[in-house]
């Protein structure tokens, strides 16, 4: 049995050991042509108010999500003033019946890591 699939985010400040409240993500479906799907900005847990993919608009496919992470740290006063980390793109694959995808972002101004969480 399938079960519905959606896409979620959050994002860890992993300089500060905090949520990162005040992000902006963007995510766009790449096939068959660019195009921005959702835009949200984290609450203080560090994630949107809601799924950026709710079950109801799901679609299989490629897609990337941007986390504007240049603008957070320099909002924080943290890193260097020219950016090593700007906009962290990161390119996923979304198959239909594979349940919720849920890809957290641990981030400081240097480095950052992602997997798919649950």
């Amino acid at each position: 049995m399938s079960q519905a699939s959606a896409l979620s985010t959050h994002v860890l400040n992993t300089a500060e050991g905090r949520p990162a409240a005040g992000v902006a993500i963007e995510l766009w479906r790449m096939d068959p042509a660019p195009q921005r799907v959702a835009a949200a900005v984290t609450d203080a847990d560090g994630r949107p108010g809601a799924p950026l993919l709710p079950p109801e608009a799901f679609r299989p496919g490629r897609y990337e999500l941007r986390f504007f992470m240049g603008d957070y740290f320099a909002g924080r006063g943290i890193g260097p003033a020219e950016r090593f980390l700007d906009v962290v793109t990161v390119a996923i694959g979304l198959a239909a019946g594979q349940g919720h995808y849920h890809v957290p972002l641990l981030c400081s101004p240097f480095s950052y890591t992602t997997y798919r969480g649950s």
